[in-house]
């Protein structure tokens, strides 16, 4: 009998990782969970060690270590705590992991995820910056380290499941494939009328309609940042460009992406949203495992509706195709952008159409470079943090809204 494939989970205690621990508890003879990082959520991060016994667990805050391991004492004591960022880089490589679920959000998440990839390791990726911010050289670390590379974001493992057999990201341009067509929910905003959009809180910008997701991403799926980023991360895994990446408006968020053929074929993977399914394919691939998820019930969906997105409604995702287009750094630069921005308005300091602003004069006041290097892409990082922090610092209009 084979040995359980040893599984580390970055970004542990959020919405992805708790998804592919519930799918790794109902296979516990296929899987063993390794190693558990978090940032600084203790009681979350307690409660996933008592259920699931790590090997491993690592807090990035120091305090939140500390606490963590005077918990665990004499509870789960063959659980070795580790603090710091350099932490989560040192159990992506370890060699007890055979699997890296890579579900750290935001810029964090690059450095342990290209450890894994130069690691050769199974990366299971739901962090969308690694390919955002460093596309060419995780493609390069991935094939240099012999790392296999997933996709677990519902829309890229949609596309995956839709590519010929035997191919796998990272491989080309797929044979015959002449265009992806990305679904997107279109968020809780997409028919709210133009003169209420500066008066969004983040609680309405987080209760996306139909799927269940971390404040962070809910609001990037709000301004439609999120498939912007997408479209970024499909370029890079196909080797397709932009032109052939269609974004198309699917309110009901059953049918995840399509695959078209030059035979006219289009081949769509259709589902409940629900991250399990993907996680569940990317585990065990390329045999398929009970994901608890409900059957999809084509009688209560009823209809499938399409419609092109308004890039006057959701510049966000303009900005991202130009940025793909200016190459070199600029993508990096947006999303450094975007996520000063997005917390900013999550902090009540950013009102929600001075999301775009935020980020669109950054990339106006910076010059993008050859990302030819981590020290470069994280350099350019860093400037886009700074750059974007005085822009919110001198914007009034969230006091207006929130006051």
């Amino acid at each position: 009998m084979r040995a359980p494939q040893g599984v580390a989970i970055l970004g542990a205690t959020g919405s992805v990782g708790l998804s592919t621990l519930d799918v790794i508890a109902r296979h516990s003879e296929r899987f063993r969970v390794v190693a558990l990082t978090a940032n600084r959520d203790v009681e979350g991060m307690l409660a996933l060690c008592r259920r699931h016994r790590p090997d491993w667990a690592v807090m990035v805050d120091a305090e939140a270590a500390q606490r963590l391991a005077r918990e665990l004492h004499g509870e789960a004591p063959d659980t070795q705590v580790l603090a710091g960022a350099e932490a989560l880089s040192q159990v992506a490589s370890m060699e007890q992991v055979d699997t890296v679920m890579a579900a750290i959000v935001g810029a964090a998440g690059l450095l342990p995820t290209l450890e894994a990839a130069r690691s050769g390791k199974r990366i299971l990726l739901a962090n969308k910056e690694a390919l955002v911010m460093a596309g060419a050289l995780f493609m390069q670390e991935v094939a240099a380290g012999g790392a296999t590379l997933l996709p677990v974001d519902s829309e890229h493992n949609a596309l995956f499941q839709g590519m010929p057999a035997a191919y796998v990201p990272g491989a080309g341009r797929p044979e015959g494939v002449t265009r992806i067509l990305l679904t997107a929910s279109g968020g809780p905003f997409r028919t709210t009328a133009a003169e209420q959009m500066s008066k969004l809180s983040p609680e309405q910008a987080c209760a996306h309609p139909t799927w269940d997701m971390g404040r962070k991403i809910s609001v990037d799926s709000a301004t439609m940042m999120n498939k912007g980023l997408e479209v970024i991360e499909a370029c890079w895994l196909y080797t397709m460009p932009e032109e052939d990446v269609q974004v198309i408006i699917h309110p009901q968020s059953v049918v995840h992406s399509m695959v078209q053929y030059q035979d006219g074929s289009v081949l769509a993977q259709l589902g409940n949203p629900d991250m399990r399914t993907p996680i569940a394919h990317c585990l065990a691939w390329p045999q398929r495992i009970e994901a608890g998820v409900e059957p999809l019930d084509m009688f209560a969906v009823g209809r499938l509706d399409f419609e092109p997105p308004d890039l006057r409604r959701f510049p966000c995702l303009r900005l991202a195709q130009e940025a793909w287009h200016a190459g070199g750094t600029a993508a990096t630069i947006l999303n450094a952008a975007n996520e000063i921005a997005v917390q900013a308005f999550l902090d009540r300091r950013l009102a929600f159409t001075e999301i775009h602003g935020v980020i669109e004069a950054t990339l106006a006041q910076l010059v993008s470079a050859e990302a030819d290097s981590i020290e470069r892409i994280l350099e350019h990082d860093a400037r886009a943090r700074a750059c974007a922090s005085e822009l919110v610092s001198g914007r009034r209009t969230a006091q207006r809204v929130y006051s």
